[in-house]
């Protein structure tokens, strides 16, 4: 057996720069991802149930509200449409010219949850009341609020979640 130093030294450096580089690109991704956790249109949810996160929507004007997932066929698992209003107050919803069953999870201006109401039937015009100092209401898929397991006090992240009082602040 012929020694090669050469050869050896080459594979003892290069396990250290196979490291930092591992070590590197964790870093990044870790900070991509702490970068891409707060945005305009991500949700995220969280509870002693583990976590979640939908693609949503923002609908955050009068006509947007009004028009609200109305007329919309099919949504994807991970979608929703977040509603924001510009103070807590109360809060009804309908499902009048919604073609998709919908969990609508109303949450207070801290991002609690203070209510979920399941499978909301389309084409109802009966008034879901979600409570009387709701900011927020989360529509997503019927049936995924209760796969998941969210219920009141879980917890939810936006950038329209003022810092200063959010449960869970970006």
């Amino acid at each position: 057996m012929k020694f090669a130093p050469g050869k050896w030294l080459q594979k003892r450096t290069a396990r250290p720069k196979r490291f930092l580089f591992l070590i590197f690109a964790l870093l990044v991704s870790a900070v991509s991802v702490q970068a891409d956790e707060c945005r305009r249109g991500s949700v995220q949810l969280r509870g002693d149930w583990g976590q979640a996160r939908f693609a949503v929507a923002v609908a955050d004007t009068d006509r947007s509200r009004a028009r609200g997932l109305m007329y919309r066929r099919s949504m994807a698992p991970t979608e929703g449409m977040l509603f924001v209003y510009k103070q807590p107050g109360p809060v009804a919803f309908w499902m009048k010219n919604t073609l998709i069953p919908l969990d609508m999870i109303f949450v207070d201006q801290n991002g609690v949850v203070q209510m979920v109401h399941p499978m909301a039937r389309p084409h109802d015009e009966t008034p879901i009341f979600g409570g009387q100092s709701i900011k927020f209401v989360l529509e997503i898929n019927g049936g995924i609020a209760a796969s998941l397991g969210i219920d009141a006090g879980s917890q939810m992240r936006h950038p329209a979640i003022v810092a200063q009082g959010a449960a869970w602040p970006c």
